[in-house]
């Protein structure tokens, strides 16, 4: 095929795609790219032309020879690649590839044609990857939001941070009973504390959160309850008890009241010592804490025999092994001790009805319950106190050895938590307080009095035309709301620690449920006498029941402290 420079469009060679001649980049190329020497167009596809060809003058090239060599290198490449070539019309060529010759171009002054040369499919398509990149270049540049990810030692995209979270937590529904009988069912999660369960409690029964709620797992037809610790798992705990069992939700003032008071909980006759120490009763609790030493508690306790109801007092020591008996009086030799129960999978339960129930030589019962019995009474380990301070003792320290160091965590909790929030406690007034003044409305027009003397008597005065009001009403026949029967019917019905017509028995059974601690009170009617009220007292863990009367005085033994509360659920 033959072209001759004629100021038109050159016409694309067998071999060669039009699609590349028109392109408009290769155009511009064309048109652009100054004449090159014949080692220049050396390149993957196209073999260096023999060295004689260097030598001759740029006018006088074999155009014959070297588009012959062309040709070879042009038909070795397709048939490595089998390639076939295109004609014009984009159809496959089934003949040989013809040879080309093309005639010497007459050079215009100042400009030279460049010459066509036949192009390789492969750099047809690197050629419009550059004119991809070109377009691309082309765009205004966007900052990488994220150029960390960039790097050559960059992470991988997806780290387990970044992964869709996994399935959710199981959830189950709890059902919680109030000191009235009524009941609430709270969906909970499987990872749920007891102590987590009633803060929820507390914020949806609209109660003051002061540390000192708690979850009872109470187990009637056993006769047995206990307060489960603030770091057990709720759905865990349920999966021990039986159906008739119940969780209740109730005031414990005495949880954790042998870290303040550790005096009135483990008194000197009862605690011994393995090793040398001061005798100390923070060094008591501190060796309690500490896995490492053993202190011991010891004393004489009534023991129900297993299977048997007969009961036989014993001397008893508590170790961080077990609970001890010694078959030979008070000796405490090993070949004497024998082992009664074992702390490490049981729980420890305060007897309800001691006496009814399993005929308790006294009313200070307490219960070793392993977890994997639910209804089978003769697995108990059943013991009986002097006094209540015996079986206080007893309990704490079983609680003690068993759980050590994650009570005091419990303890300390809110503790850490209100020195946190003291730094942003309210101020006492508000400032809407502190702007009251006294104003005198008696004229047409209100005025502030700053005289103190003229406020104080304004108010005096004001005082004493609102009681003459309500006398009047009162002689009308409507009572003022500061009448005094108005008062002992209406006003301390309203106060949480108000109980109305209970029985002492009943008073008492409350101020045990709620902890054993002092100022511990509740108000009750008196049963002697209709019209007199009964204060039950908390003091050295002993209840005492003092009468109100209109002219009676007297001197409490302890400040009151805390109040007995039932909470509607």
């Amino acid at each position: 095929m033959w072209f001759e420079d004629r100021g038109e469009e050159p016409m694309a060679l067998a071999g060669g795609p039009d699609s590349f001649l028109h392109h408009p980049y290769h155009q511009d190329k064309v048109e652009q790219t100054p004449p090159q020497r014949p080692g220049e167009l050396a390149g993957p596809g196209f073999p260096a032309p023999p060295d004689r060809l260097a030598s001759h003058q740029e006018d006088d090239v074999d155009l014959e020879a070297l588009v012959n060599d062309m040709d070879a290198s042009l038909e070795s490449l397709c048939a490595a690649s089998e390639t076939v070539p295109l004609l014009h019309n984009g159809q496959h060529s089934r003949g040989p590839v013809p040879r080309a010759r093309v005639l010497q171009p007459q050079a215009a002054p100042r400009q030279r044609v460049q010459r066509s040369q036949p192009v390789s499919i492969l750099a047809v398509r690197r050629l419009q990857e550059e004119d991809l990149h070109l377009r691309t270049s082309s765009l205004p540049a966007i900052p990488n939001p994220f150029p960390e990810l960039c790097g050559p030692g960059s992470p991988p995209a997806l780290t387990p941070g970044s992964l869709p979270p996994g399935p959710a937590a199981a959830k189950q529904d709890v059902k919680v009973f109030s000191e009235d009988g009524t009941s609430k069912v709270v969906e909970i999660l499987a990872d749920m504390t007891a102590r987590d369960l009633c803060q929820l409690l507390v914020y949806r029964s609209h109660c003051v959160d002061d540390n000192s709620w708690a979850l009872v797992e109470h187990h009637p037809h056993l006769g047995l309850e206990r307060c489960l610790e603030d770091h057990e798992l709720v759905v865990q705990v349920e999966s021990t008890m039986a159906s008739e069992s119940k969780f209740l939700f109730r005031k414990n003032y005495a949880k954790y009241e042998f870290f303040k008071n550790p005096m009135n909980f483990f008194p000197e006759q009862m605690v011994t010592w393995c090793q040398q120490s001061n005798g100390s009763h923070t060094q008591l609790l501190q060796n309690f804490l500490n896995s490492s030493s053993c202190p011991e508690i010891q004393g004489f306790l009534h023991v129900k025999e297993l299977g048997r109801k007969s009961w036989k007092k014993l001397y008893v020591c508590l170790r961080r092994s077990g609970l001890y008996c010694s078959t030979k009086g008070a000796s405490k030799e090993p070949r004497h001790l024998q082992l009664l129960a074992d702390l490490e999978d049981s729980s420890i339960f305060s007897l309800i009805a001691g006496r009814k129930q399993y005929s308790a030589p006294t009313d200070y019962g307490f219960c070793i319950k392993p977890n994997r019995v639910r209804n089978e009474a003769k697995e108990l380990r059943l013991l009986c106190a002097e006094d209540e301070q015996s079986r206080t003792c007893w309990m704490t320290a079983c609680r003690l050895l068993k759980y050590g160091m994650l009570l005091y965590q419990n303890y300390r909790i809110p503790q850490q938590r209100k020195a946190m929030l003291s730094h942003f406690s309210t101020p006492v007034r508000s400032v809407s307080e502190n702007s009251l003044v006294a104003m005198d409305f008696s004229g047409q027009t209100g005025r502030v009095i700053e005289n103190p003397a003229e406020a104080q008597s304004a108010a005096l005065e004001e005082g004493h035309a609102w009681r003459k009001r309500s006398t009047r009403m009162n002689i009308l026949g409507s009572q003022s709301p500061l009448h005094p029967s108005a008062l002992s019917t209406v006003i301390h019905r309203t106060q949480h620690w108000f109980h109305g017509r209970i029985s002492r028995e009943e008073s008492h059974r409350i101020i045990k449920q709620q902890g054993l601690v002092d100022g511990l009170f509740l108000l009750r009617d008196s049963q002697s006498n209709p019209k007199a009220f009964v204060l039950t007292l908390c003091h050295h863990q002993k209840i005492k029941n003092f009468q109100i009367l209109p002219l009676n005085k007297g001197v409490l033994p302890c400040r009151l402290k805390h109040h007995c509360i039932r909470v509607a659920l």
